[in-house]
């Protein structure tokens, strides 16, 4: 039995480079990085001989590569028109496929990449199809998922969030024909989080989109409707400075999480319940690694791999449904004449959305937090949240509170001695030095 998953990554743009290639070598346990695919032959040289990818190809390489046998899964990080077309592609050719989100630009290219993955393989067998939201596997989102759901903040009632950062007017992210937008690209993390934490489907959704950079709207602002009387508002953008949070409000108190949805550094949570708030930060970790051990452990053992195909529809459906709302304004997908965003708040009715019955609304956060704990498991060494674990961080605790005590009392003894000689006349200490000695003192 193989043990492990080969990948082929296609698309070598910024996502690629800084974070997918490096991400292979903390998931070497499952997953081994075998082959390159990208239009650029510079990129393909420079990364293969960095990574040690022993296939490359170009674009108009694909079907032969996806039929050589040296591949058995593909990690797509194409511009999001790309997605549907490379994903159905290697479904049909019985190659498994990890894509990036969001999953495609409309609900018939997300269905038709689901129909491909159960069609696909040998005898129509199916093959593993997964969207890749990394904070899906990431510990401060997950908590603050459970911290909703737990009550200890109340009912969740109402979600806010900004995403903003500065992009400019040639990225790829602006340009209408490869799936760029503002809500394709950011604003599915922000519909994301709110159906994760009220763990609902949105019944409603309307959005107010202003100004234009590139062929796409610069920012937008949305508002969606939950059951039980629940809102979710957030507002994107590509032209505001850099900004990652977001905010859900119950009856007894409120979790904000800043930054939400980075990668590249900590992330931080302030819990308010009462009046009373405490602050926690989650140190950075690689995001992207416990995806394709999930992934790859999903397709040695034949399970279903979550978040699967439904999850990136519902969003997908979130997505146009606000597009469509800006006063009759079509999605990018379906815009045949460019123009400046249009604003406008026509409401937008979800029918049928809460028919849909998701995986991830139904496990409970700590199940998913324990899923992400075992991927990044490695032989020999200690399960994160194993007793023994557990155990040694109490003891290396314990250790450092027990040296503090002795340290700060024998620094405090030789300010005095110091002091002593100073009034003395014995030895004169001028102020400055004494605070050095005392500030040394404190910081051991």
């Amino acid at each position: 039995m193989r043990k492990q998953i080969r990948y082929a990554v296609v698309g070598l743009g910024h996502i690629a480079q800084v974070a997918v290639l490096p991400a292979f070598a903390n998931a070497r346990r499952n997953s081994k990085l075998a082959a390159l695919v990208s239009g650029d032959p510079v990129k393909l040289e420079t990364l293969s001989k960095q990574y040690h990818a022993e296939k490359t190809c170009s674009y108009e390489g694909y079907e032969e590569l996806l039929g050589s046998g040296d591949i058995d899964a593909v990690y797509i990080a194409l511009p999001n028109s790309m997605h549907c077309d490379y994903a159905v592609r290697a479904a049909r050719a019985g190659i498994h496929v990890l894509c990036e989100k969001p999953m495609a630009l409309t609900e018939d290219e997300c269905e038709r990449m689901a129909r491909a993955a159960r069609e696909g393989g040998k005898n129509g067998s199916g093959v593993k199809l997964m969207v890749a939201y990394r904070l899906h596997f990431e510990r401060a989102n997950l908590e603050a998922i459970e911290v909703a759901r737990s009550g200890r903040i109340g009912e969740p009632r109402q979600f806010s969030a900004t995403f903003t950062m500065q992009v400019v007017p040639d990225n790829i992210r602006v340009k209408s024909e490869l799936g760029g937008g503002v809500l394709y690209d950011i604003g599915v993390y922000c519909i994301n989080a709110a159906r994760s934490l009220f763990g609902e489907e949105p019944l409603e959704a309307r959005a107010i989109a202003v100004g234009t950079l590139g062929d796409v709207e610069e920012s937008v602002a949305a508002l969606l409707r939950f059951p039980n009387e629940r809102l979710a508002s957030f507002a994107c953008s590509f032209g505001s400075a850099k900004v990652s949070q977001y905010r859900v409000v119950g009856t007894k108190g409120d979790l904000q999480v800043e930054p939400a949805y980075e990668y590249a550094g900590a992330l931080r949570h302030k819990l308010t319940i009462d009046g009373e708030s405490r602050e926690r930060r989650f140190a950075k970790r690689d995001q992207f690694a416990p995806e394709l051990l999930y992934f790859s452990d999903c397709v040695l053992q034949g399970r279903e791999p979550e978040p699967g195909p439904a999850e990136g529809l519902a969003d997908v459906r979130v997505i146009r449904a606000l597009y469509r709302s800006r006063a009759g304004d079509p999605p990018p997908a379906d815009r045949k004449t460019r123009g400046r965003a249009r604003p406008g708040a026509l409401g937008r009715k979800l029918n049928g959305f809460r028919e849909n019955s998701h995986a991830f609304h139904q496990r409970t956060p700590a199940a998913y937090r324990q899923r992400a704990a075992d991927a990044l498991c490695q032989p020999g060494r200690a399960h994160p949240h194993s007793a023994h674990a557990r155990r040694r961080r109490r003891r290396l605790t314990d250790d450092r509170a027990r040296s503090a005590g002795p340290v700060r009392r024998a620094a405090g003894r030789r300010l005095e001695r110091e002091r002593a000689r100073a009034d003395a006349g014995r030895d004169r200490v001028f102020p400055q030095q004494m605070g050095c000695a005392q500030a040394r003192g404190e910081g051991r």
